[in-house]
């Protein structure tokens, strides 16, 4: 009897276990057919968008003149914050806001935040591109190539005078700069620098299985700090006696792309439980969403790369030049972020977001402000679209690398 009942006794052990097993999914099975093979997809929207921007120009071109303009710059494209919209909202609906304030009370994420993305990234990023573009690729770029670009605002002075390094010039009848070819590069990769993640960090940190309330957190404090020295730290890397304060751009932009779905989710998260009750919320309307987010980030590849399809296509070496001294920003400010959370003892769920937010760069904002300082062919604007060029492709490289070091962080 009681062998027999020990028996029955393991059998219900080991149900139980396997009944909890099956619960419990395995990680490739918990991922999504879009997140499983999502660098196949990147790529094919990437090629996709170049070939549609050079073989059909006319429609890239009527997509990319659909957008809000400040000072003559195109400061938010409309099929774009469409598309954000889609790719954040699923994102912004999922947060319980009373984490976020729970999150927001723990201070280490944020001051590493604060840390990299101000302290260290605008002169890393300084570094990296006066190395490879001023020095070890400049006889590749042109040693004499020159690229003509806007007189700084309320600047005037006489043809012929010198600025900095740059010469007034007389070009289709408006006075503007002749600069160094590599010196424009140079200016369009400080302006991705000083200009740190505020949306598709969202996503990264998200896909990464990240804390989204503390990664919300942080966007907030990065974009309330973007404003106070976004102009600061430009005006003084870029060597430029003023450097007027996008502040208009800045607004705009965080307006539309974090303020606006973060409004609508929080509102329709409240009504939506109210009115359904938590169980359909979380079983019933998230399930629906759960690929929304993937769709919308692949169909804002395909339009950004379209917009710019013709000049990566004409720029191909040029593109490269630029391209390494990026990737090795990202990489090494993801790197130093991740061991600062690291030696702080950060979980996983809250370092993961604090080192990607600083690797990211807000590249809308950045190639706004490089058309309202330099122009919209200057060389400093065809650097910060590099910027858009390797985000995406590098930011899952990052991804893969947090979910597979996971184990190095405490848990949840």
């Amino acid at each position: 009897m009681r062998v027999q009942a020990e028996t029955v006794t393991e059998r219900k052990a080991m149900t139980t276990t396997t009944n909890s097993a099956a619960r419990v999914p395995s990680s490739k099975q918990a991922l999504s057919v879009f997140e499983r093979y999502l660098t196949v997809w990147v790529g094919l929207c990437i090629a996709g968008g170049i070939l549609l921007g050079r073989f059909a120009p006319g429609v890239a071109t009527w997509l990319d003149g659909l957008a809000i303009y400040v000072n003559g710059a195109p400061v938010v494209s409309i099929p774009i914050a469409i598309c954000l919209f889609f790719m954040m909202y699923p994102i912004m609906v999922k947060i319980d806001f009373a984490s976020v304030i729970r999150a927001g009370q723990s201070g280490k994420p944020v001051f590493l935040t604060l840390f990299v993305n101000w302290c260290v990234k605008p002169f890393t990023m300084y570094g990296f591109a006066l190395l490879f573009l001023g020095v070890l690729f400049r006889g590749f770029i042109g040693a004499d190539a020159t690229d003509i670009v806007k007189m700084p605002f309320g600047l005037d002075l006489p043809v012929g005078a010198e600025y900095g390094a740059g010469t007034v010039i007389l070009f289709e009848g408006a006075k503007m700069l002749e600069v160094p070819l590599w010196r424009s590069y140079l200016a369009g990769c400080i302006l991705l620098g000083i200009a740190p993640c505020t949306a598709m960090v969202l996503v990264w940190g998200y896909l990464a299985r990240g804390n989204d309330g503390l990664t919300l957190v942080m966007v907030a404090v990065n974009s309330l700090t973007m404003l106070v020295l976004y102009g600061v730290l430009g005006g003084f890397l870029l060597g430029v006696g003023r450097l007027p304060v996008p502040w208009q751009a800045l607004v705009l932009s965080i307006a539309v792309y974090v303020a606006l779905p973060l409004v609508a989710g929080y509102v329709s998260r409240r009504w939506l439980i109210a009115a359904r009750g938590e169980a359909w919320f979380k079983e019933k309307f998230l399930h629906v969403l759960t690929p929304i987010t993937i769709v919308a980030l692949l169909i804002t590849l395909v339009l950004l790369f379209s917009f710019k399809g013709r000049v990566i296509t004409a720029n191909p070496l040029t593109i490269l030049w630029i391209a390494v001294p990026l990737f090795i920003q990202t990489c090494t400010i993801f790197a130093l972020g991740y061991a600062l959370a690291r030696m702080l003892r950060l979980r996983y769920e809250d370092a993961a977001p604090a080192a990607m937010i600083g690797a990211s760069n807000h590249f809308e904002v950045a190639i706004a402000t490089a058309v309202m300082l330099f122009g919209l062919s200057s060389g400093a604007a065809l650097a910060t679209v590099v910027g858009v060029l390797i985000e995406v492709p590098v930011m899952l490289m990052l991804v893969r690398i947090c979910l597979r070091t996971r184990g190095l962080f405490g848990a949840a």
